[in-house]
């Protein structure tokens, strides 16, 4: 049994109906600048994506390695954005360190080498777990016929109905919630598939889901979404930014999933979610 102690500000008297189990404006404070952090990340991975995900959207130039993606290589790109989410990149001056070290071109079939590859804190890989989770990934796709035509789905679904099958459907061994969201996060924000998520897919020990329980005051899945909802609706956030921002807040420290170490929080961001937390 693990036992974790969170540290908490001190209750001094801060009440907010967005957030009733948060009592000590520090933590409000500390909140709205995860918060503030997930948009400014999620804006970049649209207007100016750093590193590996710049190779996932196609961006002419990006991709300058042997073996790289073309901009018009989806399978290669999707790959490459499942590695990154399977892998999580680090904290520091070289976020993608690990997943150039490990990665392995889709048409190939060559399994990636994961000994000793550098992972990030939102990782999925577990070495003792080995190649279990990729090869079933590989499995999954093969039963669509294409990764593209797995992530695409019915061309008649909405962008929210896609994500939620998708999400659904990627419950493979091994592959957690963290790095199943993150996945069809990234999918979506680099233009690669029409997804975008209608939920937060609560559920399970992960960070995230602990998070909005202690944040939000209820431990119903169902009224989590609902207040979390109501919490990016007010704030005028991004619902997919919560899920790195519950994650970084609960956590007490900030993965910054791909963006250099000096990346600070959105200031029109931030101002908005001061300003629905009455901060």
């Amino acid at each position: 049994m693990q036992v974790r102690r969170l540290a908490r500000g001190a209750d001094d008297g801060f009440r907010s109906p967005l957030v009733p189990g948060v009592k000590s404006s520090e933590d409000a404070e500390r909140l709205a600048e995860e918060l503030a952090f997930a948009a400014g990340r999620l804006g970049r991975l649209e207007a100016d994506p750093p590193g590996c995900y710049a190779e996932v959207a196609g961006a002419a130039g990006a991709a300058g390695e042997a073996g790289a993606a073309g901009p018009g290589d989806v399978e290669e790109r999707t790959w490459l954005a499942f590695l990154i989410a399977y892998l999580c990149p680090v904290n520091g001056d070289d976020p993608f360190v690990g997943i150039r070290a490990a990665r392995t071109p889709w048409a190939s079939g060559e399994a990636p080498d994961l000994t000793d590859v550098p992972t990030g804190p939102r990782t999925a890989h577990e070495p003792a777990r080995g190649m279990r989770t990729l090869d079933a990934y590989r499995a999954w796709a093969a039963r669509a016929g294409s990764q593209a035509a797995a992530f695409g789905g019915d061309p008649s679904w909405s962008p929210e109905r896609r994500f939620a099958r998708a999400f659904e459907r990627l419950a493979l061994p091994g592959l957690h919630r963290d790095a199943r969201f993150d996945l069809l996060v990234t999918l979506g924000r680099l233009g690669v598939y029409d997804l975008r998520a209608a939920t937060l897919q609560f559920g399970g020990a992960n960070e995230t889901t602990l998070a909005a329980k202690r944040a939000l005051g209820i431990g119903d899945t169902l009224l989590l979404e609902r207040r979390a909802a109501e919490l990016a609706e007010v704030a005028a956030l991004p619902l997919e930014a919560l899920d790195l921002g519950l994650h970084n807040w609960g956590a007490g420290t900030r993965a910054t999933m791909g963006l250099e170490p000096t990346a600070e929080p959105d200031p029109a961001a931030l101002d908005s979610a001061r300003g629905a937390l009455g901060l």
